[in-house]
């Protein structure tokens, strides 16, 4: 079996391998991490004896979409049949999350991550968990709710996931939270000037970031429809396939959004008197386009909320 050193090396010649397709670019991501918890597994099994219980390792955020770049942390969390056995699930989460961060996965800074008993839970823990975010509707419990339905297991049980994620879309619409949900990710950055300028981050700064400004409209926008639609897939383009038909409007934003994370795997920000006309013209596009898609989905969202 590898080693997290030897799976260091070939997550570092995968970044320096100047992969531009984001299939590619998540396809060995999905194996490098795979991988790795195969190790931590292997570990864990040799001090503590094998799981206790059917589980599934599940990732989020961009690796949960599929969307990682060169540059991503780690997210994940392990849901689990059963009582009586988390201690062992958080030594194998500490174990995953020291190994990727080896692996050179930074460690998530805000703790996303099974070593954290919030994302290492059983099956009838996480249903009252996410059951207890929706209800609360803060921002912070809406949040983390967003990010567990982006999660997509890597290894085990998926439907254990899959029934959380539904059981709480079903909770969304008994609620009528559409409007809360899209005002918690409502904020979009504006990213094209009144002269029709690309704006950086701030006035002092010469770059601008991508995930912010160009990215996240897509995303985010998109996850509201899932959760409307309980279209329960996490990668973004998978998200707008299962809806077109519902959707069609949905066809030119794909292509949109596939180009975009083509741009996106090896940069993370721009800079935009480095950049040609006709890219300039690319990225102005790009970033009209996610906050025209938030719009249109906003709209549907208020009409759901209303229904």
């Amino acid at each position: 079996m590898k080693t997290y050193e030897d799976l260091g090396r070939e997550r570092e010649a995968l970044i320096s391998g100047k992969i531009t397709d984001n299939e590619q670019m998540n396809d060995r991501h999905d194996e490098i991490i795979r991988e790795t918890f195969d190790v931590a597994r292997a570990t864990i099994e040799s001090e503590q004896g094998p799981p206790p219980a059917p589980f599934a390792f599940f990732l989020m955020g961009s690796a949960g979409r599929r969307e990682q770049t060169t540059s991503s942390d780690q997210d994940h969390g392990i849901i689990f049949k059963g009582e009586d056995v988390q201690d062992y699930f958080l030594k194998l989460g500490k174990e995953v999350s020291e190994g990727l961060d080896t692996v050179g996965y930074p460690l998530c800074d805000g703790n996303v991550m099974a070593s954290n008993s919030l994302w290492c839970r059983s099956v009838e823990a996480f249903h009252h968990q996410v059951a207890g975010w929706i209800e609360e509707e803060s921002w912070q419990s809406l949040r983390n709710f967003s990010i567990i339905f982006d999660g997509r297991v890597l290894v085990g049980e998926p439907e254990f996931l899959e029934n959380v994620k539904i059981e709480a879309c079903h909770l969304i619409e008994r609620n009528h939270l559409y409007g809360r949900l899209r005002d918690n990710v409502g904020y979009v950055k504006k990213g094209v000037g009144a002269f029709g300028q690309l704006l950086t981050d701030h006035p002092h700064s010469d770059h601008l970031e991508i995930k912010r400004t160009v990215y996240f409209p897509f995303v985010n926008a998109i996850r509201l429809l899932a959760m409307k639609e309980k279209e329960t897939s996490a990668p973004t383009v998978q998200r707008m396939n299962g809806m077109e038909g519902a959707y069609p409007f949905l066809n030119s934003y794909r292509d949109d959004f596939e180009s975009l994370l083509s741009l996106r795997v090896e940069k993370d920000v721009i800079t935009p008197d480095r950049l040609s006309k006709e890219e300039k013209k690319e990225w102005k596009y790009l970033i009209r386009r996610g906050r025209k898609l938030f719009r249109e989905v906003s709209r549907i969202m208020e009409e759901g909320n209303e229904s």
